[in-house]
């Protein structure tokens, strides 16, 4: 792992350092006489500065290299900390072609308001997400194309550089895992990867590998695998993951992830440039292993966490599954296959099932499942995760207390409700089956295309069951990354995002 790491700083006069960043909302106004007067020069000549990064010569600042990043606006309503986020970004690409290694960063100019009360933090975090290469790239061309060791933070101390660096090592991991090519991480080499990721960690780690266990206990994944099981490099893997904390036990986080490491659409094959891309369908199961990483790294108390991620390839060929096919689920349920691209759920669902029985006897359990799962979250929330929560989830503010977090974490979602259309559109037309994967239209054109797979979910992982009106009622909130997996929603070469890592260390870790 070579993510830079945080580490604290008094004043911007860190000796080993070899550039100042000074990230502001003000370039006229760096908080410091000093500073005011290297940058006086420049800004007298280049109106640039007040809009974009640049290195500038100043002999006074570590390596004589000082770069100012202007935020733009911070005090508008919709203004937000995203902008340090981007603003960390374009520093860290200067720094690093000038040629620095071990940059010291300054805020100024930032608002007394509750929205920026994490600019610091979230300035890292965007160098972080600059910063990072493929795995691939890295065992190519070798690490030094991620050259930058490390980042003093003027104003953190130990403890803030410790979340910090959980954070950054998590969100690390989140992009390997979904960033890489297909082959590389087919699903036996994610499960690997995962494995080796937390050799020698507090989180114990299951591989279930054996298709003839995996045919019996998660037949909707099975089914998705069926036409992977020729190839032996593309076979399933099921990745079981539990930390369990010192000392008493405050709330279970149970999560299941859709880690589909190459989806063709299947028999209902993606066309028209639409296959581009699927490698990153793998991005739900990355995000909450990265999620299990940062939690492995700061190792947090009162909270427990079991993840079950469903890894798997949507393969096509002569046993590839088809539309109209109905199976039987782990609950007893028949589902019938309304569209073979509509197959994350289906990977899901069993494991959903199974995590559902193990919930009756966990303390305080909340279950998520996180996808990259439908075209319309990315068409209906833009850039922003969609949580879609069931009526527990909803009584206990479960996703809007992740969403308040992720707004001050530059991790931003929409929260939204699961209703009755949602369940009558999944409902069965006959008698020979109980519930219907999906519609074949593409879900960015379907009326609430991203809300009724959690109705879909709920029914075959039996949490239809476990409601308001039950004896147990479980928290449930399905968490749609489809639109903020990666940047720019650019699929196929754009940047994952990690998406969702931060938001639920800051709302259950801190």
């Amino acid at each position: 792992m070579s993510f830079p790491l945080s580490l604290p700083a008094s004043n911007w006069q860190q000796s080993d350092a070899d550039a100042l960043i000074v990230i502001t909302s003000d370039v006229s106004d760096l908080g410091d006489k000093q500073l005011n007067e290297a940058a006086a020069p420049y800004l007298a000549v280049d109106a640039r500065l007040a809009t974009q990064a640049n290195v500038l010569l100043a002999p006074q600042v570590p390596g004589q290299r000082l770069i100012l990043a202007p935020t733009g606006p911070l005090n508008r309503d919709y203004d937000d900390v995203r902008r340090f986020f981007a603003a960390g970004q374009a520093a860290i690409a200067q720094a690093k072609a000038a040629g620095a290694v071990k940059p010291v960063v300054v805020l100024a100019g930032v608002p007394n308001d509750e929205r920026y009360q994490n600019a610091l933090q979230v300035a890292f975090l965007g160098m972080c997400q600059a910063l990072w290469q493929p795995l691939e790239a890295r065992e190519y061309r070798g690490a030094q194309i991620e050259p930058v060791e490390s980042i003093y933070l003027v104003g953190a101390d130990d403890a803030l550089c410790s979340q910090l660096n959980a954070i950054a090592a998590g969100q690390y991991a989140a992009r390997d895992l979904c960033g890489t090519e297909p082959e590389r991480m087919a699903p036996p080499r994610f499960a690997d990867y995962c494995v080796s990721l937390f050799e020698n960690t507090s989180v114990k780690v299951e591989v279930i590998s054996d298709i003839t266990a995996i045919d019996k206990e998660y037949p909707m994944l099975s089914t998705v695998a069926r036409a992977s099981y020729a190839v032996e490099r593309h076979h399933p893997r099921v990745v079981k993951m539990e930390y369990v904390p010192e000392g008493d036990i405050e709330r279970t986080l149970m999560f299941v992830g859709k880690g589909l490491v190459y989806d063709t659409g299947g028999a209902d094959l993606k066309v028209g440039g639409f296959m581009a891309g699927m490698s990153r369908d793998k991005g739900g199961a990355a995000s909450v292993a990265g999620f299990m990483k940062s939690v492995a790294e700061y190792q947090p108390k009162g909270v427990k966490v079991i993840a079950y991620l469903a890894v798997v390839r949507n393969s096509i060929g002569s046993d590839c599954f088809v539309p109209d096919e109905i199976i039987e689920t782990r609950e007893g349920v028949r589902v019938r296959i309304g569209n073979t691209d509509a197959e994350g759920r289906l990977a899901m669902g069993d494991l959903l099932s199974e995590m559902k029985d193990l919930a009756k006897s966990e303390v305080n359990p909340e279950l998520f499942t996180v996808a990259t799962l439908t075209g319309h979250a990315a068409r209906a929330m833009g850039p922003y995760s969609a949580l879609v929560e069931n009526g527990p989830a909803r009584a206990n503010s479960v996703s809007r207390l992740i969403a308040d977090q992720g707004d001050i974490w530059a991790d931003c979602a929409e929260v939204s409700r699961s209703r009755r259309e949602d369940y009558d559109f999944v409902q069965p037309r006959t008698l020979a089956d109980d519930v219907l994967s999906s519609n074949n239209a593409p879900s960015a054109v379907t009326a609430r295309g991203h809300q009724f797979p959690m109705a879909f979910l709920a029914i075959v992982g039996g949490l239809d069951k476990h409601g308001c009106d039950s004896e147990l009622p479980l928290p449930y909130v399905h968490m749609d990354i489809a639109g903020s997996g990666v940047e720019n929603g650019d699929w196929q070469h754009g940047k994952p995002t990690a998406a969702t890592v931060s938001s639920l260390f800051a709302r259950y870790c801190l």
